[in-house]
């Protein structure tokens, strides 16, 4: 699998929402409203995980004034993500994606064997225009970096 590039056309994929009811999510159906940021991210209860999705719902009006829908996305358990959004007060659906379809089909897997992780998703921030089209992809050298929110903010009110 290649990263989609800004310009590609977003892979669309299948998962599960990060709930208890384990509703079905599918991201072609969440295409055509405005834009969609997809955050994926290693691992739910994780320091920088958790920064990184505190400081999305700290941004979470911005995002909303901009007409776009915030989706975290990691290869944890709908049941753990569920607790996670509980703990740390998300708005935002997270979602599972334990079979780590979306997680390849963005070319995001990695494995760190020090933490017992394989087929996790490297934090990355796509934003897709309503259309479905990446105008905006940002990727971690190292999973314990966080993304600009700035940057992704524009990215947002540019799409």
């Amino acid at each position: 699998m290649t990263m989609p590039a800004t310009g590609d056309t977003a892979p669309t994929f299948t998962a599960t929402y990060g709930t208890s009811d384990h509703e079905d999510f599918d991201l072609a159906e969440e295409l055509g409203d405005g834009p969609v940021v997809l955050a994926f991210f290693p691992g739910a209860f994780t320091p920088p995980c958790t920064n990184e999705m505190v400081a999305l719902q700290e941004r979470i009006d911005d995002f909303a004034a901009a007409g776009a829908t915030v989706f975290g996305v990691s290869a944890d358990s709908a049941f753990s993500q569920g607790a996670f959004r509980e703990e740390h007060g998300l708005e935002f659906d997270l979602v599972s994606d334990m079979d780590g379809d979306a997680i390849r089909a963005y070319d995001l897997e990695m494995d760190l064997p020090d933490l017992g992780l394989w087929g996790i998703a490297n934090r990355a921030v796509f934003v897709l225009d309503k259309e479905g089209t990446v105008t905006y992809q940002w990727v971690a050298d190292d999973p314990t970096n966080e993304p600009d929110y700035e940057a992704v903010l524009d990215a947002v009110a540019a799409a």
